[in-house]
């Protein structure tokens, strides 16, 4: 166990969740945890070996307790010790397997903890590329045993709707939290350059992209669309992250004649300099349970484009006020909506405005209402 060395008095919020590292759940962890414990909780991140979130340098009143297991299954027995040990006020638990987990451990300690799920892609989109029993577990499970929560929490209302049709979990019980995504001096700091030479004066308009190179962000539309586009003015595409399909987007770039002017630098620890000098941000994805990257372009003061995907860029954009949306997979609307935007971009400022909700501390006054806690301060333990 790593803790702080100073514990707050006030009740203690435990967070279980298991992540693979680079997901948006890490992301939203990373900023959630420390911004409760400044808050003046004491926070637990119950851990699973070899998962994150990774939390780096711990803030007072947070630490990390070590579940001693690598799997999620073999740590119900010490989420139900910790439980019965450390009572904490509420437990909050994120994506299905971890969530089905905190469940049974609440109901075998016996713990009086409130319990809130967490769920964050849309689920009908994401099951449909699963296997039959996967699927019929996840559907089962959160129809019938999410119920047994005091909350469930998603992130925008598409996700909400879906996962209420879908398994059958009353509408009423599932509630909307803005996840904490951007930290409040992006919105009010300039960022510097990154250290590219496309970004630096003078050279083309740079278009980006970022997220884990793989089927479900869409980058080859991305690719195709940037070729059409290509070929009415001179500019640039950056894709941002990690992933196996790396080797393929760069042939289909070759492919098209288009490879001189696609750069793929890979993880970017610090993104935030490529989305504050691209000329636009490109979301191309297939479905999502929010979008990040484009509440983080959007941050920045970026223009951007975004599919028209379940769940979120609608919502995120308000119906195209802050963005244009294109229909998933249409190459030649991504780049007539691209060349567009790039010729008639809205203020920063006014694409700032989007983002706001998803500020660090107002999100997590939002969590902390519906974790049953006063968002201001905690009353005293007694």
């Amino acid at each position: 166990m790593s803790a702080s060395d100073a514990r707050p008095a006030g009740p203690r919020i435990a967070c279980f969740v298991a992540t693979s590292g680079h997901s948006g759940v890490d992301r939203a962890m990373q900023h959630l945890l420390p911004a409760l414990a400044r808050r003046g909780y004491a926070v637990d991140l119950l851990k699973v070996r070899g998962h994150g979130p990774e939390l780096g340098a711990l803030p007072p009143g947070l630490r990390v307790v070590d579940l001693g297991s690598r799997h999620v299954y073999t740590s119900l027995g010490a989420v139900v010790r910790y439980l019965r040990r450390s009572r904490p006020a509420v437990l909050l638990a994120d994506k299905d397997r971890v969530n089905r987990t905190a469940l049974l451990a609440r109901a075998l300690a016996g713990s009086g903890s409130r319990l809130v799920l967490s769920s964050g892609t849309t689920i009908s989109v994401d099951l449909a590329h699963r296997g039959p029993f996967e699927r019929w577990l996840q559907r089962y499970s959160m129809g019938r045993w999410y119920r047994h929560a005091d909350r469930v929490i998603v992130t925008c209302r598409g996700v909400a709707d879906d996962l209420a049709a879908y398994t059958g979990l009353p509408r009423d019980h599932i509630e909307v939290v803005p996840s904490p995504v951007v930290p409040r001096q992006l919105l009010t700091e300039p960022q510097p350059r990154p250290d590219h030479p496309w970004f630096a004066p003078g050279q083309p308009p740079v278009i980006v992209g970022m997220g884990e190179l793989g089927w479900r962000k869409d980058f080859p539309t991305l690719i195709r669309a940037f070729a059409a586009l290509r070929r009415r003015l001179p500019c640039r595409l950056v894709i941002l992250g990690r992933g196996g399909q790396r080797r393929a987007l760069i042939d289909l770039a070759q492919a098209l004649g288009v490879a001189e002017a696609v750069d793929l630098p890979g993880f970017q620890p610090n993104p935030y300099g490529f989305l504050a000098h691209a000329a636009a941000f490109a979301f191309t994805s297939r479905w999502e349970g929010l979008g990040f990257a484009l509440i983080e372009a959007l941050a920045v003061g970026t223009p951007v484009v975004a599919t028209d995907c379940p769940s979120g860029p609608r919502e995120i954009l308000q119906d195209g006020r802050y963005g244009r949306l294109v229909p998933v997979g249409d190459a030649e609307a991504l780049a007539a909506a691209l060349f567009d935007t790039l010729r008639a971009p809205l203020p920063p400022e006014t694409l700032r405005e989007a983002a706001w909700p998803y500020e660090i501390e107002r999100s997590t006054s939002a969590y902390l209402q519906v974790l049953g806690l006063d968002p201001r301060s905690p009353p005293a333990a007694g």
